[in-house]
């Protein structure tokens, strides 16, 4: 008999009839679908699955990527081959000195100003100096007079000496004419020297050029009293002269780089009136001792100035090409770790961190000179954190400089 089925919310309704036994064909025609559906359960199943173990994993990547330190690297520069040492310098003449004179007297006339080029032994000036004029003629007066005494006591000396064969007269008699000759003698050579020194005196009225070179002072007019110093006053100079034809340039170069200086290498000069030029010049010698005061080697450089085109007096910017060790590397600052045990560096070497004990040379201000301590290939960490440790993970994000492959 078939069973009615009623709907429960209109009771007395029939929804449908079912056998109270399925026939075979009925079981056949569900058996696919039944497999179907539980396929589709098992993918939904496996795919959720899926899913989960996939954000699991992912997780995990992401926190142990998470757990690792990035870093960004760099590699140390080659130092070039030699060092450009800029030191200030002061360009004086090679020769410069004060005219003087050795006479008081009067200005009487000047012949060349400031800016003059004069050769050696050209008329300066010339002083009027009567005083001196005056001793000279009284030491010439003076000198006749001995030299007529003189030729007297000769005379008489030779009279004594005949006589005194025939016993005319007696030894002492003889004895006073010879050194009355002799003193007369001295007296002679005494004013002889008294006029060259007065002739001396009158010479030095006339101021004439020591050496070639040019007139770069004139501090007296005609009129002034030029005053030798002979008597006690502050001497007069008359001009300043310097030979500009080759030219001294000073220079203190620090004791850290005065192993680099070396007699007859060359120099440059850059001056800021010639911004487009240098001037080539060499080392001829330095003090071979360091100044305790400013821990610095006086160095002297020597310029060619034919055409007078350098000034003296001038300031200079000297270029030196300090030689550099070829195992000496450059690294930035930011790159330096202070720790007790010393000046290090963070190295990557196989993703972990190795921290180098280095040696510092000269401080280039965003840069410094590694000593020792450090490889070419090294890969340096760039503003590595307080923290960092030997041993760290670190995973390298930037490399700054081309050519880091590792």
């Amino acid at each position: 008999m078939p069973t009615q089925i009623e709907d429960p919310k209109q009771p007395g309704q029939r929804l449908a009839e079912l056998s109270d036994t399925a026939t075979p064909n009925d079981t056949h025609v569900r058996w696919p679908y039944v497999v179907i559906a539980l396929f589709l359960v098992a993918a939904v199943l496996a795919y959720g699955m899926w899913s989960r173990l996939n954000a699991e994993r992912s997780l995990r990547t992401e926190i142990s990527q998470t757990a690792i330190t990035p870093v960004s690297v760099v590699l140390p520069q080659r130092e070039a081959p030699a060092q450009d040492l800029i030191l200030p310098g002061n360009v004086q003449p090679y020769i410069t000195s004060p005219i003087y004179s050795q006479t008081t007297g009067y200005l009487k006339k000047w012949y060349f100003d400031i800016g003059a080029h004069v050769r050696k032994g050209e008329l300066l000036a010339v002083i009027e100096a009567p005083a001196v004029d005056q001793q000279l003629e009284q030491a010439r007066s003076n000198l006749l007079t001995a030299q007529a005494n003189l030729a007297l006591a000769a005379i008489t000396k030779t009279r004594y000496e005949r006589l005194l064969k025939s016993k005319a007269v007696s030894q002492q008699d003889a004895d006073n004419a010879a050194g009355t000759y002799n003193a007369n003698k001295a007296i002679v050579a005494a004013d002889q020297a008294a006029v060259q020194e007065y002739a001396a005196l009158v010479s030095f009225e006339k101021i004439y050029a020591p050496f070639d070179g040019v007139i770069t002072a004139r501090n007296t007019d005609i009129g002034d009293l030029i005053d030798s110093g002979s008597s006690g006053g502050v001497k007069t100079d008359l001009f300043h002269i310097a030979q500009t034809g080759v030219l001294r340039v000073y220079v203190n170069v620090p004791e850290e780089y005065s192993r680099g200086i070396k007699v007859g290498m060359t120099a440059k000069l850059a001056l800021a009136e010639f911004p487009a030029q240098d001037f080539q010049g060499k080392v001829v010698r330095t003090a071979d001792a360091i100044n305790m005061t400013t821990r610095t080697l006086l160095t002297e450089v020597d310029v060619d100035n034919p055409t007078g085109t350098l000034l003296t007096g001038s300031y200079a910017e000297v270029h030196f090409a300090i030689p550099t060790p070829e195992s000496n590397l450059i690294i930035p600052t930011n790159t330096l770790i202070f720790r007790s045990q010393g000046l290090c560096v963070g190295i990557v070497r196989q993703g972990k961190v190795l921290l180098a004990r280095v040696t510092p040379g000269h401080d280039f201000g965003n840069q410094i000179e590694i000593v020792s301590g450090l490889e070419p290939d090294d890969r340096i960490i760039v503003n590595p954190p307080d923290s960092i440790i030997q041993g760290q993970q670190v995973h390298v994000v930037q490399a700054t400089l081309p050519g880091d492959s590792k």
